[in-house]
């Protein structure tokens, strides 16, 4: 199975190669150009990303899987993930997990049944000084309670 690749995210990578023209330089901002179109890394899109850099699609696999930013599989509308790092655990983070899995019924690594919300436990998101804290979608919030999580998921679409 192949990937359809638009014209737009066929420019995308165009730019993409020009930008980082050496060796491996170009996976990290590929991996990124094809989330944003599809969601997510596939092991389709894996193989794509290394057939246009010239590695093995494991190379590619080892490094969609190694950073959080990148998802394996479709997630919600709402991708939110709670730090887990030593800072956020000595100050809640078991307590804020328990909070949003029993608010939206799901666990961690589940997406609730109307595909708006995935639950995710990430190593740090560099807020330390926040703890516990979140990111959801790429927005960032810091020292959660279960108040301000209530305000913050009820103030989303």
């Amino acid at each position: 199975m192949s990937v359809e690749i638009s014209v737009n995210l066929r420019k995308k990578i165009d730019e993409i190669k020009k930008k980082f023209p050496r060796d491996k330089s170009p996976i990290l901002p590929l991996l990124h150009a094809f989330q944003d179109e599809f969601g997510y890394i596939s092991v389709e899109i894996e193989e794509e990303v290394a057939k246009i850099v010239g590695v093995s699609p494991v190379y590619v696999r080892e490094v969609s899987t190694f950073y959080s930013m990148f998802n394996n599989k479709p997630v919600g509308k709402y991708h939110i993930q709670v730090c887990g790092n030593i800072s956020c655990w000595l100050r809640g983070y078991d307590e804020i997990v328990e909070y949003i899995k029993k608010k939206l019924g799901i666990e961690i690594g589940e997406t609730t049944p109307d595909g708006k919300f995935t639950l995710s436990r990430v190593e740090c998101l560099g807020m330390c000084d926040q703890a516990p804290v979140m990111q959801i979608n790429g927005d960032f919030y810091g020292n959660l309670t279960p108040e301000k999580i209530d305000e913050i998921l009820d103030n989303l679409e």
